[in-house]
């Protein structure tokens, strides 16, 4: 859940290293630090954001054309100085995404052989070892290695977890070496250098031509060319890959907030996640990949898999597929399925829903029910050159572009809109849509009107932006709140609680989420003046029974939010503020009501002060377990 970045180019590499950073401050923010070779080894470190570290680098003229930088969300040690990257080690300086599981192990043997350890991070161990490995004369190394290519290579045998290195020795100032194992990294292929990174965006300023490195990958960077090696030492090439991201794209533009950019952009991303319906009246496998048609009429139930807001996307779709398609569905925490034990089924189509494609739990939960016999694995993702969309044997990229803001927003709508499209062709392969009634199927044109339905979702989603003031004005009443409850009913509950996590993430405001129908089983003896509850309600078959789960709250002095549809027939009367959506949704209202959701989480976080992209505790890409 940290940033990397590095280069080796013809002029000075610092401030490629300091913008790359900012670009992948979402991703960690407690520290900052880089390290550059000009006639020996410069690092600096810094407290807090990038902005320090420039500073820091500015005051002391630092340059030199070959460095690496990291920015970093703590795991290992309280973040501290003496925490941040680079570590070093007699010359040598690494940055590392990940987890070193058996680092304690091997500090034990380091110590012994006389190195010193200055921070609490496993991170410095890897330092360490590359050294020993230099060295040679000892438990890891007989001999000493050639070069730092061979001495990393070396190391990593020695390393348990996920990591991404990048590493620098003194020794070596036209030479940076490499590693990915289970965390992203991928290199820039420049006119001038070469660059890696942990993320694309931060290479996009220097180049759009990108290599992926494989897991088990060792690469050797110089300014003229670029080796690698795999996890048996044999040499490999890595496809080069022409980047669709633009500098723009990572850009903050008019707005003031990386989350305020991407509700807004969620319209654009939508239309371009559907682009390819754009003119069908049928709906084709083939979207899901080549041997999706074959794939989906063996399937005969389905398990989701995800973790935080990626599973509020699956819970709400376990509500469409149920119905529209009649597969049972069951949807899982991708952070609890691997340690429990659990009936693999082998028609089941096990589905993994991760905006980065990156996410620890996901990927390892992913390989766990390959391990259990599924070979039917299905990926929805934003990044189609991620970990988990190459090993699964199903893909949709939804098209969302990049998402910067650490709480997701327009990655979880386009997530939405790939699950309902999967829905459509379940139900299709499942004979739900088919011109025959009798066994209770939908009607033949029911596939027509709901593809309509689905396309007319981004202008769906402007009208809800258009309310934009009014959820603002509301949001006001919420800044010195420190409670609030958010209910729905049926496929909405779960919108109720990506609803609440988008208020807790942003606003650190304790928001729980309930099926309306449970507030008389606990939740109803938080309720008073002082708890605001919101209350998700479109007009639906469950409205009626929703509405008096709202009488419940006003009997107890609750203040109630409702987002209801403009012909629920509910009004704004003492103790209850009614916002009325534009236009009843059906199925696919969910999209339509997380819009609304997102823009008072956004105001509220506003009228607290917070801040909005960087929420205190969290990063984006959740890489580590």
């Amino acid at each position: 859940m940290c940033g990397i970045v590095g280069a080796i180019n013809s002029g000075s590499c610092v401030d490629f290293l300091i913008q790359g950073l900012k670009t992948l401050e979402y991703r960690g923010y407690d520290s900052a630090g880089l390290a550059v070779l000009n006639g020996g080894l410069h690092r600096s470190r810094a407290m807090g954001r990038v902005a320090g570290l420039e500073d820091k680098v500015a005051e002391k003229g630092i340059a030199g054309s070959v460095g690496i930088a990291h920015t970093r969300w703590a795991t290992h040690g309280a973040p501290a100085e003496h925490n941040a990257h680079p570590h070093v080690s007699e010359g040598l300086a690494v940055v590392h995404n990940g987890i070193i599981e058996n680092y304690e192990s091997l500090r034990v043997q380091l110590e012994a052989l006389g190195y010193t350890f200055t921070s609490d991070t496993d991170t410095e161990t890897i330092a360490h070892l590359i050294q020993a490995c230099l060295a040679g004369g000892n438990a890891f190394a007989d001999q000493p290695a050639q070069d730092l290519f061979a001495a990393v290579r070396r190391a990593v045998d020695y390393l348990e977890g996920a990591y991404a290195l990048a590493v620098v020795h003194e020794s070596e100032p036209d030479c940076l070496v490499v590693v990915r194992e289970g965390s992203p990294l991928m290199l820039g292929i420049g006119e001038n250098g070469h660059y890696a990174a942990s993320d694309a965006s931060a290479l996009v300023a220097m180049t759009r031509r990108m290599v992926y490195l494989e897991n088990g990958d060792v690469g050797r960077l110089t300014r003229d060319s670029i080796e690698l090696v795999d996890g048996q030492g044999n040499a490999v090439e890595r496809d080069v890959t022409l980047s669709s991201l633009s500098a723009d794209a990572v850009e903050l533009g008019e707005y003031r907030h990386f989350m305020q950019k991407e509700i807004a952009e969620q319209p654009q991303a939508l239309g371009n996640t559907l682009e390819m319906i754009a003119g069908a009246n049928r709906l084709h496998p083939g979207i899901f990949g080549a041997d999706a048609e074959t794939v989906l009429a063996e399937v005969d139930s389905v398990l989701i898999l995800a973790c935080g807001t990626s599973s509020y996307a699956g819970m709400t779709a376990k509500y469409w597929i149920e119905q529209l398609s009649g597969l049972p569905c069951n949807v899982e925490l991708a952070s609890e399925y691997r340690y429990r034990t659990s009936v693999p089924n082998s028609k089941q189509l096990v589905v993994v829903i991760s905006q980065s494609g990156e996410t620890a739990d996901t990927l390892a939960a992913l390989q766990h029910a390959k391990s259990l016999g599924h070979t039917r694995t299905l990926a929805i993702c934003n990044v189609p050159e991620s970990a988990i969309v190459r090993e699964t044997a199903l893909r949709f990229i939804t098209r969302a572009g990049p998402e910067i803001g650490v709480a997701s927003t327009k990655a979880f709508t386009t997530q939405l809109s790939a699950l309902f499209l999967l829905t459509l062709l379940l139900a299709k392969a499942n004979g739900m849509l088919s011109a025959d009634t009798e066994n209770g199927s939908i009607e033949a044109d029911r596939e027509q009107d709901l593809l309509a339905e689905l396309r007319h979702l981004p202008v769906a989603v402007e009208r809800v932006l258009a309310l934009e003031p009014q959820i603002a004005e509301w949001a006001q009443e919420f800044a010195h709140k420190h409670h609030a409850l958010f209910l729905g009913r049926g496929r909405h509950y779960p919108i109720a609680q990506e609803g609440a996590l988008k208020l807790k993430e942003i606003s650190y405001i304790h928001a729980e989420a309930y099926p309306a129908g449970e507030l008389k089983h606990g939740p109803l003896a938080l309720v008073d003046a002082e708890m605001p509850v919101v209350v998700v309600a479109p007009n639906d078959e469950l409205l009626e029974k929703l509405k008096a789960n709202m009488q419940e709250v006003s009997a107890r002095g609750g203040q109630l939010y409702v987002f209801a549809d403009g012909d629920s027939r509910m009004n704004s009367s003492d103790g209850v503020k009614v916002l009325h959506m534009p236009e009843h949704y059906g199925l696919l209202s969910p999209v339509l009501h997380v819009v609304a959701l997102q823009l008072l989480a956004y105001h509220v976080a506003l009228a607290k002060g917070t801040d909005v992209d960087k929420p205190r505790n969290l990063a984006k890409s959740v890489t580590v377990e």
